[in-house]
């Protein structure tokens, strides 16, 4: 299992947090997410790929990049 650690973009409140966690766990292979609103970080656990997790964040409507281990 992998760990994948994301900067989220654009999240102002636990609205926001919760629509970017619920877009994150909804894709395959994902079988955790948390995200932390005041740093703007989210950890997925799973075998997701790293574009479908940021595609999910961005349909959402907020922005998503890989962060640096």
């Amino acid at each position: 299992m992998n760990q994948i650690k994301l900067t989220i973009t654009g999240m102002t409140c636990g609205h926001c947090q919760s629509g970017v966690a619920s877009a994150l766990k909804s894709v395959p292979g994902v079988t955790d997410a948390q995200v932390d609103l005041k740093t703007g970080k989210a950890v997925v656990q799973g075998s997701a790929d790293a574009q479908h997790l940021i595609t999910a964040v961005q349909d959402e409507g907020y922005g998503a990049a890989v962060s640096p281990q």
